[in-house]
């Protein structure tokens, strides 16, 4: 009990009293019933176009979709032509194919057998069906067997399952139950995939795409009447859909599959989405997070495209003040992103170039204070950008999402992102032309990019983010990324003091990513421990304390002591009494010395773990040697004093060692290297080299700070 009372403290003091009255009275409107009211469920029929129209609009079906064609506000004006580039559409058409011929992919990485239409409530994973004749908010996301002996069963717990924590402590999910991912049935219905269909038809203009977007809407309405099932219980994945819908709509309105009735009925459904997000706009308000921005964006372009309806000015009104807002509260002045997470970040980008693209095509443009979050946003990501490969370490939360699959890239690529949006805060690319161009064409109107065309835009070198609380170290051919922050929002993982390393391309240690939020044992969101990151753990435990899936309470406090070119040292008060310093030291050609000292007056289990590339290796005494192509790296380690056990991991089948995740619900081989040890205070070292370095002669030169 006092724990849970020291845990309830903790929240209120971290979130503040106006999160804790709204979750408590959210909690009241879920167990009475009352939130069922504000948003009942109903058939189509009984809501049929007229009702959602304003006065002066007509609603029969030959009229209207006369009147929408005629008068519907602008859009990109690539979207719905022929695309001059065959090797944009080059995977797209395989994609769209293997969808009419009922295989999915889920998050940009995996085909699931899912027939055509797909089955819109089933999770082709474990073959579950989640209830099709429900009210939304009696759905869990984390469909435990058991699932109602939490006191809140649904969106509080979808997202934040603090608040049933704080309204119901005395409950708990019980231990070894089997948990099915909500994730696992939402990724098909944000319909990610129209983008692929649009994309197909440019090339192909063959019918059959169109036909498959009317299809496909039309039997996802057929069995997801309005606020019933799962797949109206987030208003995020509505706004997500909406986006998607809109997409299609566009491209498909002039086929000779868009016939009137589909044109009708398409704008009753978003209507009904629309506001289905406004009733409970509040609780992503509350969330402090991407929900906020996503659901904005959801009534903003619903208040943009479809003026015909009579909740139009207020959605769009409501919409743009809260993603102005939330760009001040969730953007940092460095650029970094408030949620501590790099692809959630991609994912606010998207919705943000988005809605500037759009909103400057119809003469309604957002501030210039916005403009100029996003293109610090931009740069700071630009500096973690591996070049080459356009990849970035996988910190923090990693659901998979991808909004904007408008390219041939890999999901990890974050070029076609970086384009983007050069091109639209700067007026010129980032990087040569290649797929990552793509995007550019579907919402810039440009023609193919090339450099001969526009210059590039090449960032300085910039090696401090404080506010995000990442901070670049860089060497001739290698840099290290180091997290350290002091948390001004909500953590997404206990990663103080994390560091990446990259040499020569090579990303050689790593970070763990997510792989799943509702896995069963140690895969509950496991990787966002302190034990999967390249850290150090005290007796085993987390530097904060983890009451779901998504909060963390107690956080950790981290503070940068020093930051040159040549050296970085941080610390943080995680483990109190007990401290936690790091010393990263630039060695000359490419050499690493990472100096983990940890102080207390009574003995501790320390733990330093490493998480490196799976190539293949060779073991040595305290040192791995992994072996690449072109060259092999030498990571050594030790203690300055007193005894260790060394211990190396790849896959293994009992913890979370030796495995990484770069996409939602996947998981791959990685190597785990640690090295323990019991006693009062600990100095860990870790030299990264080459095959015949050894660490002795830096460990004696170097003047510890």
């Amino acid at each position: 009990m006092l724990t849970k009372l020291r845990t309830l403290a903790s929240l209120y003091l971290e979130l503040g009293p106006r999160w804790s009255a709204f979750r408590l009275a959210y909690a009241f409107r879920l167990r009475t019933g009352l939130i069922r009211l504000q948003t009942p469920q109903y058939a189509w029929v009984d809501r049929p176009l007229a009702m959602w129209l304003k006065p002066t609009i007509p609603s029969e079906s030959d009229t209207y979709s006369t009147w929408r064609k005629t008068n519907a506000p602008a859009f990109f004006p690539n979207v719905g032509a022929r695309s001059p580039r065959p090797d944009y559409g080059n995977t797209a058409i395989e994609e769209a194919n293997r969808l009419l011929g009922g295989e999915l992919k889920y998050f940009s990485r995996e085909y699931q057998k899912t027939g055509f239409p797909p089955n819109w409530h089933k999770d082709p994973i474990t073959n579950y069906q989640s209830p099709i004749d429900l009210h939304w908010s009696q759905i869990s996301d984390d469909y435990v067997i058991a699932r109602r002996a939490l006191a809140l069963p649904d969106e509080a717990i979808s997202m934040d399952e603090e608040a049933a924590s704080a309204t119901n402590a005395s409950h708990s999910v019980p231990f070894g139950r089997r948990h099915r991912d909500i994730k696992f049935i939402w990724e098909p219905n944000r319909f990610a995939f129209v983008y692929t269909l649009v994309r197909a038809y440019a090339i192909a203009q063959d019918e059959k795409y169109p036909q498959a977007f009317w299809q496909l809407i039309q039997d996802w309405a057929e069995h997801s009447p309005p606020n019933t099932g799962a797949n109206w219980k987030d208003g995020q994945e509505i706004a997500l859909r909406l986006m998607a819908w809109t997409f299609g709509f566009y491209a498909f309105i002039h086929s000779p599959s868009a016939t009137p009735d589909h044109i009708s009925r398409f704008t009753q459904l978003v209507a009904a989405q629309a506001e289905r997000i406004h009733a409970n706009i509040g609780y992503a308000i509350s969330t402090r997070s991407n929900h906020t921005i996503s659901e904005a964006f959801g009534l903003w372009i619903v208040g943009l495209l479809f003026p015909e309806l009579k909740d139009a000015e207020k959605y769009f009104t409501l919409g743009k003040r809260l993603l102005e807002e939330e760009a001040k509260k969730q953007i940092f002045p460095d650029g970094s992103y408030a949620m501590y997470s790099l692809n959630y970040h991609r994912f606010i980008l998207h919705l943000y170039l988005y809605a500037i693209q759009l909103g400057e095509l119809n003469q309604l443009p957002f501030t210039i204070y916005l403009k100029n979050s996003i293109s610090k946003s931009i740069s700071f990501l630009s500096h973690l950008t591996d070049p080459a490969s356009g990849q970035m370490p996988v910190y923090g939360s990693n659901d998979g999402a991808l909004v904007l699959p408008l390219n041939n890239c890999d999901f990890t690529d974050y070029r076609p992102l970086l384009q983007l949006g050069s091109v639209i805060t700067t007026g010129k690319p980032m990087f040569d032309s290649g797929d990552w161009d793509e995007d550019v064409y579907w919402l810039c109107d440009t023609s193919p990019l090339s450099q001969r065309e526009m210059a590039r835009v090449r960032e300085k070198s910039q090696s401090s983010f404080p506010h995000g609380g990442t901070y670049i170290l860089r060497n001739t051919n290698s840099h290290a990324i180091l997290r350290c922050t002091d948390f001004t929002s909500r953590p997404s993982h206990a990663d103080q003091l994390h560091m990446d390393l990259w040499m020569n391309g090579h990303n050689i240690a790593i970070d763990a990513g997510t792989y799943l939020y509702s896995g069963e044992g140690i895969w509950r969101n496991g990787l966002a421990r302190t034990s999967a990151h390249n850290s150090v753990t005290v007796d085993n435990k987390d530097q904060m304390t983890m009451v779901s899936r998504f909060t963390w309470t107690n956080w950790a406090k981290g503070k940068v002591l020093k930051h040159t070119d040549y050296l970085w040292q941080g610390e943080h008060d995680g483990y109190k009494p007990v401290r936690h310093k790091r010393t990263v030291t630039v060695l000359e050609g490419d050499r690493w010395l990472v100096i983990d000292d940890l102080t207390a007056d009574e003995p501790h289990h320390y733990t330093l773990h490493w998480l490196l590339n799976d190539v293949p290796f060779t073991q040595n005494k305290n040192s791995l040697h992994l072996n690449y192509e072109a060259s092999t790296y030498k990571i050594q380690i030790g203690l300055t004093s007193g005894e260790g056990k060394l211990s190396v991991f790849r896959a293994d089948s009992n913890s979370t060692y030796g495995w990484r995740s770069r996409y939602y619900g996947h998981k791959e081989p990685a190597i785990s290297l640690l090295l323990e040890a019991h006693q009062p205070a600990a100095s860990f070292w870790t030299f990264f080299g080459f095959e015949n370095d050894s660490a002795e002669p830096y460990l004696t030169q170097i003047k510890r700070p």
